[in-house]
């Protein structure tokens, strides 16, 4: 029922048809305006991946798509000639190791070649293809690159696989139907990174103190899946005390020959070769080593090497005494092994850290450990060290270490002392 007159029910009529209509052209200039900022501020890039195992490769398709000139050159190394067969829409041009693509304003496709199957240092492969499975990095295939754009844009990233018949992948990345989202917040054109295993894969996952912890490797290998996922049970928890920025997913691959026979960390994942014994007979760990570089995440300046490498060797060992895996005793013994092997130290502070040379940053961090504990009253230790440098982006020098410690201790330090360090003459 009615209870205006006629006029007045009108006239009340007309305000809120005004008012409505009001409302939907501020939703849509709203909407409108939402989308116009989406559009400048982000441009998409979709990858495609179809491995070759008869090519020895794989081919790539970097497909761009922008609504103006917001990506405008992408600058990138041939690795030494693996990358080949460049060709695109745009302007592309090459010289010595690098390979300069000046796309459309619209976007536009570039296209090329890796050659997969490498080996490291003339020893075994570190990146590997052939009819059955492979083994490699995202940085084989997609390097990373200098970038031109329009200040304030960012990308959205995707890559798909195209596989061979009953091939399985596994990534860093979460997917599904080998299809992974790429989303690196600290940079503006993001580049997929760290270890993959394609094949017919066998593959264990188990979720370990909130991390999703993931083994893969060829089902034909002789992998130990379950001794990995045991070994990160008794050790991650404790880890992750000292390390509490580690990744939420760990991605461990992992083959037999013709691969390199050691161990390499990248971006949440790292490959172990399937011999390596998870616990060495001195009670050192391979895995935790590498596992450390992760939760820490930071490389060393040049000189500063032995930083990196002794931290992730004194804590691989750390974990394992923390979590009683190894006894006191055991712990105490691979520390002395560890001191003497450390006397054949030539230098600290070389480009790239040797055995001895950690074996003595091992020794340093023992000691730094026990300065920092006696001059705090207990207070701190190497462990607010390293939670400190998990805070630290990007790389380290002996400096900044020195002035990390220091301030965590309260006083100078004299086990990093100049003279202390081997070799680091001026650090």
């Amino acid at each position: 029922m009615n209870c205006f007159p006629p006029t007045v029910a009108s006239s009340i009529r007309a305000h809120r048809l005004q008012a409505l209509a009001l409302a939907l052209l501020l939703s849509c200039a709203w909407h409108s305006g939402a989308s116009s900022a989406d559009a400048v501020s982000r441009y998409r890039i979709d990858y495609r991946v179809s491995l070759d195992p008869e090519a020895g490769g794989a081919r790539i398709e970097m497909r761009l798509r922008q609504t103006g000139r917001f990506l405008r050159e992408v600058d990138m190394r041939t690795l030494g000639g693996r990358l080949a067969e460049f060709e695109g829409d745009g302007e592309l041009s090459r010289s010595d190791d690098r390979v300069t693509w000046l796309p459309p304003s619209n976007g536009g496709t570039l296209r090329w070649f890796a050659k997969l199957s490498h080996r490291r240092n003339g020893d075994g492969y570190d990146a590997y293809i052939e009819d059955e499975w492979a083994l490699f990095r995202f940085e084989d295939l997609i390097p990373s690159a200098d970038t031109r754009m329009l200040r304030g844009t960012e990308s959205d990233t995707h890559v798909t696989f195209a596989l061979p018949r009953g091939w399985s992948i596994v990534t860093p990345y979460r997917g599904e139907d080998g299809r992974f989202t790429i989303a690196n917040p600290e940079r503006r054109f993001d580049t997929p990174t760290g270890w993959i295993v394609a094949g017919n894969l066998g593959v264990r996952i188990e979720t370990i103190s909130g991390v999703r912890v993931i083994v893969a490797g060829p089902v034909e290998h002789d992998l130990r899946r379950m001794d990995f996922l045991a070994l990160m049970h008794w050790t991650l928890p404790d880890l992750l005390r000292v390390l509490p920025r580690f990744p939420q997913r760990l991605t461990v691959v992992s083959a037999g020959e013709p691969m390199w026979r050691g161990a390499l960390s990248a971006p949440q994942s790292l490959y172990l070769h399937a011999d390596r014994p998870l616990l060495s007979g001195n009670a050192t760990s391979t895995l935790l080593h590498e596992i450390v570089h992760i939760g820490v995440g930071l490389s060393g300046e040049r000189g500063a090497d032995w930083i990196v490498e002794g931290l992730a060797e004194y804590y691989s060992l750390e974990v394992l005494r923390r979590s009683s895996t190894i006894s006191e005793d055991r712990f105490r013994k691979a520390h002395r092994e560890l001191a003497n092997w450390a006397r054949d130290a030539e230098e600290l502070c070389a480009r790239h850290s040797t055995g001895s040379g950690t074996a003595l940053a091992v020794t340093i961090m023992a000691e730094l450990d026990a300065e920092i504990r006696k001059a705090s009253g207990g207070r701190a230790s190497l462990d607010d060290v390293l939670q400190a440098l998990g805070r630290h982006s990007g790389r380290i020098s002996v400096g900044e270490f020195r002035e990390i410690a220091t301030k965590i201790a309260g006083s100078t330090l004299k086990s990093l002392r100049p003279a202390r360090l081997r070799g680091c003459d001026g650090a």
